[in-house]
Parts: C-alpha cells; sequence; structure tokens
C-alpha cells in the first residue's frame, strides 16, 4: 500500500486533494507466468471537486498540478515501463473529464513489474524507501505471491488531521486473474471467484494503512 499511496501521490497530486477516490490494481497471469498489469485511479466520484481544485494554486499549502504537467509524469512514467525488459505493450491514458487515469502494459513473468518500478525509482519517480519488489512466483512450485511490504501506518500517523482526511472514504481493490485453477492461499481476505481462477481484495485504503487488513499472500496453483 505504500507503494501505490506514493506512486499515485507524486503521478497525479490532484486525487490526493479529496477523499473520494478508487485504486484499482488489476494482474492477470498464464500458466507460462507472462500475463497483463493494470492500475487504474478514479477520481470520478470527486471531478466536480477536483476540477475546481485544479483552478486553484495551492491548496492546504500543496501545490496544484496543472494538466501538462500530470501528461508529463504519465508519459515519462510510460516511457520508463516501455524500456524495461520483459515489458511491452505499455499503455498510458488520462480523462481529464472524469479523472481516470490508466497505466496498463504486458509482462513475460511478474518480476518485469517490479522491474519497472526499480527503474521508477531510479529516474526519481518516486521515492526510494518506496518497496518495489511486491510480486514473485515460481513457477515450478506454482506460487504466485503478493509480497508483504513496509507499513505506512507510521508515516500516517504523522500526518496532519487534514492530510489524513484525503483517505477517509478512498478505496482499493487488487483483482488476481490466472488461467490456472487457485489450490489455496495463505490470506483468507481475498475472496475466490466460483471457478475458482481468480482472488479479489477489497477495502478502503485506510484499513490496509493501519494494517487492519493485509494485502500479502502466497497463492498456490494446480
Amino acid at each position: 500500500m505504500k507503494f501505490i499511496y506514493k506512486l499515485c501521490l507524486f503521478l497525479i497530486p490532484l486525487f490526493f486533494l479529496t477523499s473520494c477516490f478508487d485504486i484499482l490494481e488489476k494482474t492477470s497471469v498464464k500458466a507460462d507466468g507472462s500475463g497483463e498489469y493494470t492500475l487504474i485511479l478514479n477520481g470520478s466520484k470527486s471531478k466536480t471537486r477536483i476540477a475546481s481544485i485544479s483552478k486553484m494554486e495551492t491548496i492546504n499549502g500543496k501545490k496544484v498540478p496543472k494538466k501538462a504537467e500530470v501528461e508529463s509524469k504519465i508519459a515519462e512514467a510510460g516511457k520508463i515501463f516501455k524500456a524495461t525488459s520483459g515489458i511491452s505493450n505499455v499503455k498510458t491514458s488520462m480523462d481529464f473529464d472524469n479523472y481516470i487515469l490508466k497505466l496498463s502494459c504486458n509482462f513475460k513473468n511478474i518480476e518485469n513489474i517490479n522491474a519497472g518500478l526499480e527503474h521508477l525509482k531510479g529516474k526519481k519517480i518516486i521515492g526510494k524507501t518506496i518497496p518495489t519488489q511486491i510480486y514473485s512466483q515460481n513457477s515450478a512450485k506454482k506460487i504466485f505471491s503478493r509480497n508483504k511490504i513496509n507499513s505506512f501506518k507510521s508515516d500516517y500517523q504523522k500526518m496532519s488531521t487534514a492530510d489524513k482526511e484525503i483517505f477517509s472514504n478512498a478505496k482499493y481493490t487488487s483483482v488476481l486473474q490466472f488461467e490456472n485453477t487457485v489450490k489455496s492461499q495463505s490470506n483468507s481476505s481475498y475472496l475466490l471467484s466460483p471457478n475458482k481462477k481468480a482472488l479479489k481484495l477489497e477495502g478502503n485504503i485506510l484499513d490496509f494503512i493501519l494494517e487492519k487488513k493485509l494485502i500479502q499472500n502466497n497463492i498456490i496453483l494446480q
């Protein structure tokens, strides 16, 4: 969750000036370990407020980024992902009418996504302390993992009351889809689909920050 917070905070701060936004992280994995990764930030529920904020220079002491700045950072992140070995078909889009940001790509193995994040860190798109080894996979043993990452709880507790309000109604959803059937998992907070080929985790972002819900999961496939 710390990675998602920091990445989004850097790429599109407008989302973090309102408490009503959704983050969807979707990963589809084929039997050979390749797949598709998608990250969507949806601020449409607060589009009227965001549109008003975008016309301001600052709010709560924070600079409000202009459209050109947001587009530049999104484009830069896309170029970095495109240059990462194992990653292809990188697509980025920004709907400034509904404030929906999307980044998607294909990967040869899930560790390519980790490498892409490392490159973002190297180019200072995300901070040095941001965890990047968020996925791992052992194809031989048919194990797919959402790795444990550093907690953001202490950072949150140091925030001002106004900044904490940003997360009050924010939602996070993770969807993991597999070509193979899921045999077992270590985190029962993930809901298993009827066909046993997809897992879904959702909740308030604040629940993940405060570790009331955990993202890490070891998934064994058939």
